[in-house]
């Protein structure tokens, strides 16, 4: 009997807990507080605020996002030339300082060698002979035809006559190569006169974009005194991640953006994408041309490089239409009766003023396009309320 009266016992004070026995609050119920969850997206709009909303629905559209590249402007290096020495010597006067802009053929530095000097007394010397071989060949001739030497004595002296035309010809290109000009040489050739110094001068036009030496200094032919590059048309070269390196084509237009420009774009054509990888950073080197008639592109400035992807169908829904809380993307949902729900999507980068849409809503459904900030300001209001 005591048993079954503490089996009732319990039963009774479950019964009490469970609807609250001696406690005059009350939970609420679940749905209750879902619909209260529910309110605080849930906005009913006024009249007079109607016409500044627009409801359409998300579309699909052919989108192409544009890859970022991050980039760097460098030297054509088809339009660059480094300028050295052919000789060992002294530089006595400089012509040029970096930045000048020069043209094809004007000198640059003027150097003294004795090398130079050894070169042009062989010429003189190769010269002398060739002169006097000539004249040996020639008598040489005479006597035959006066039969007064065999024709041996002949052909052995016509065979002295081309040694020392070689000679002379190989002395002729030794200067050349020194940089002694054809002036020069006729100079040399008419009166003798030995060349002091050689001139070292600009084999392009361009701008004069690096200069390695001083006066007073003593240079070898290994040595690059000057660097000159017509800066008409630059590279821009930047590094894309394997990842997407199959979307980049040589012959792809690209645009370029310049920091340091402010909002100028440049538009380039990609003349070059590497075969490699670079094991360190992932990545694939890709080089664009760029025109540059205004020089406003330098080398070494930072640049991004705008490569269009391959445009591919995508839902979307104009910039307009999503508002951002709390690090969260929202559309308004149109419910009927000027009433909206705002609900949270997952969006992609913006492209041309379009978010892509990867979850969240689906196609069929009506949203606001236009307007969605109004309609949160009236939410945040009501909410206050």
């Amino acid at each position: 009997m005591r048993k079954k009266m503490l089996v009732i016992g319990m039963v009774i004070l479950s019964t009490c807990v469970a609807a609250g026995c001696g406690n005059k609050e009350t939970a609420a119920p679940p749905n209750e507080a879902h619909q209260e969850q529910e309110d605080v997206n849930s906005i009913t709009l006024r009249p007079e605020v109607v016409p500044r909303i627009k409801i359409g629905q998300p579309m699909m559209v052919a989108l192409a996002d544009k890859l970022q590249v991050p980039s760097q402007v460098e030297v054509d290096e088809e339009r660059l030339v480094r300028i050295g020495s052919y000789v060992t010597g002294r530089i006595v006067e400089l012509y040029v300082m970096l930045g000048d802009s020069v043209s094809a053929g004007q000198p640059l530095a003027r150097l003294t060698s004795p090398e130079l000097t050894q070169a042009q007394l062989a010429y003189l010397r190769a010269h002398s002979r060739t002169a006097l071989t000539q004249k040996a060949a020639d008598r040489a001739h005479h006597l035959l035809e006066a039969d007064v030497i065999a024709l041996a004595e002949v052909e052995r002296r016509e065979s002295e006559l081309e040694v020392a035309r070689a000679e002379l010809e190989a002395a002729k290109d030794q200067l050349r190569l020194l940089g002694v000009d054809s002036t020069a040489l006729r100079e040399l050739t008419d009166n003798g006169n030995i060349l002091p110094s050689v001139t070292i001068k600009a084999s392009r036009s361009g701008t004069v974009i690096s200069r390695n030496v001083i006066i007073g200094q003593v240079v070898q032919p290994a040595d690059t005194l000057f660097g000159v590059a017509d800066l008409s048309s630059v590279w821009v070269v930047g590094d894309v991640p394997e990842q997407i390196a199959r979307n980049v084509q040589v012959n792809q237009h690209v645009q370029i953006h310049v920091p340091a420009l402010g909002n100028v774009s440049f538009d380039g054509l990609i003349v070059f994408v590497a075969d490699t990888v670079n094991p360190l950073t992932r990545t694939v080197m890709v080089r664009s041309m760029v025109e540059n008639p205004e020089r406003s592109l330098k080398p070494d400035m930072l640049a991004t490089m705008h490569v269009t992807d391959t445009a591919h169908q995508s839902l979307v829904v104009p910039e307009t239409a999503v508002v951002r809380e709390a690090n969260l993307d929202y559309v308004f949902l149109a419910q009927g009766n000027n009433r909206f729900q705002r609900v949270p999507v997952e969006l992609g980068p913006e492209v041309a003023d379009m978010r892509p849409v990867h979850k969240g809503i689906t196609q069929e459904q009506k949203i606001v396009v236009d307007g969605a900030f109004h309609l949160d300001n009236e939410r945040k209001l009501a909410e206050l309320e």
